[in-house]
């Protein structure tokens, strides 16, 4: 079975070593001491394999579109050109399962989507919190749960309180459901006769984490595991603020006309569970509390 609690998806360089070497950390480049754990392995199922449309396995390879700046989901490693985390060690189990090999196609995070409709990627695995609208464009395969969650600077200096953020600069990144939050709190404080929030956006969330270190902006908003992330990677440099809210399932995004093969993926998600190996991949990445008790097409 999957674990049943539930958390959720959403550094341009400085002028410090200290910073520039947070940045890579935040961004995926990880630290000599923060190497990606060894990823469990997964085995095909001839059965499953089988079901995989012949347009999709007839190369051995699907195409992934994802957004490599959603640490510890998905991000780069120390080379700068693979990509790691525990949606990619999850999908690459869910792959073997299908009897192909991922291969990872790293794009803006608003792109990915786009993309699967047009047939540039077979799927998109990154960090997608499923909803209605992104229902109406693509099947989505549940397989995560996580909630958003605020960060600051260390001792919350700018005094943010997430429910009175009125008049101040908030970081999110382009396209996610942190944007609509953020655009909505923004739209009561005026509508209360309070100055309007900032909302700085931007195309990769490290570069949002890392205008919060830099004071540029007050506070941002991300998933819960990717803002933990930011903060354990800032060496104290940034805090948690309030609690995780609104926690919602992640999904993969299948393209609308492959409604059988997004129950193919869902099956092979069942299996990984059933051998264990979802399990050990989240243990891995310290990522358990998002865990799903069922997966799901279109939940």
């Amino acid at each position: 079975m999957f674990i049943e609690n539930h958390r959720r998806r959403a550094l341009v360089g400085a002028a410090g070593a200290a910073l520039l070497a947070l940045s890579l950390a935040a961004c995926g480049d990880k630290a000599a001491d923060d190497d990606a754990p060894d990823a469990p392995k997964a085995t095909a199922d001839a059965a499953l394999a089988a079901k995989v449309p012949d347009a999709i396995k007839a190369d051995g390879v699907i195409k992934v579109g994802t957004d490599a700046t959603y640490a510890p989901a998905e991000f780069l490693d120390t080379d700068g050109k693979t990509v790691v985390g525990f949606d990619i060690d999850l999908f690459n189990a869910v792959a073997a399962k299908l009897g192909l090999e991922a291969q990872y196609e790293s794009a803006p995070f608003d792109a990915i989507l786009p993309g699967i409709e047009s047939g540039k990627y077979e799927i998109g695995v990154s960090s997608f919190t499923i909803n209605e609208d992104r229902k109406k464009t693509v099947n989505m395969v549940s397989y995560f749960s996580a909630g958003t969650q605020w960060a600051t600077k260390a001792g919350n200096p700018s005094g943010i309180n997430p429910d009175d953020a009125c008049g101040k600069k908030v970081a999110v990144q382009v396209g996610t459901v942190q944007l609509d939050d953020i655009t909505a709190r923004s739209k009561a404080c005026t509508d209360a006769g309070k100055p309007e929030i900032t909302i700085d956006q931007y195309q990769a969330q490290s570069d949002a984490t890392a205008a919060v270190i830099s004071g540029k902006d007050d506070a941002m908003l991300a998933d819960s595991p990717v803002g933990a992330y930011a903060v354990k990677q800032s060496n104290n440099q940034l805090e948690l603020l309030g609690d995780i809210y609104e926690s919602a399932p992640y999904g993969y995004a299948v393209a609308k006309d492959q409604a059988e093969f997004a129950a193919v993926v869902q099956e092979a998600l069942a299996a990984i569970v059933a051998d264990g190996t979802y399990e050990k991949v989240l243990a891995e990445w310290g990522v358990e509390a998002g865990g799903i008790a069922e997966s799901a097409v279109n939940p």
